[in-house]
């Protein structure tokens, strides 16, 4: 099992502010293949569900770009919330990710904002 910790620990970081975690993806996301992707998403979320934040914070502010496994872990994320009435939202969103957010139809289902720290503020999050 220290495989999975160490793909979990490598792709993604979980940082929890009060109600509010923050999902940290490395850069090297932009290069997973969805059958390392989807496991990896699995074991970041699992922990979540357990004891789930009111809101999700994807801070992408180290990822300049990602393809369609991605897309599909954001939306997994985003129904799983959705279904509590809890939010999925995106930070540090770079215009190269908007633009693919735009063309794909996809921004109208998450708030994007500049940085992670304006979208904690925003969610009522604590430090």
């Amino acid at each position: 099992m220290a495989s999975d910790a160490d793909l979990t620990n490598e792709f993604f970081q979980v940082k929890r502010h009060g109600d509010v975690a923050v999902v940290v993806p490395s850069p090297q996301v932009e290069d997973l293949p969805e059958t390392l992707l989807q496991p990896a998403a699995e074991m970041v979320l699992a922990p979540l569900k357990e004891d789930p934040p009111n809101n999700i914070i994807v801070d992408l502010s180290a990822v300049t770009y990602f393809g369609s496994a991605f897309i599909t872990f954001l939306l997994r994320c985003h129904h799983l919330l959705a279904a509590r009435g809890s939010e999925l939202v995106l930070a540090g969103v770079n215009p190269n990710i908007r633009e693919l957010l735009r063309i794909t139809n996809l921004e109208m289902y998450w708030a994007l904002y500049d940085t992670a720290a304006e979208a904690i503020s925003a969610l009522g999050g604590s430090d």
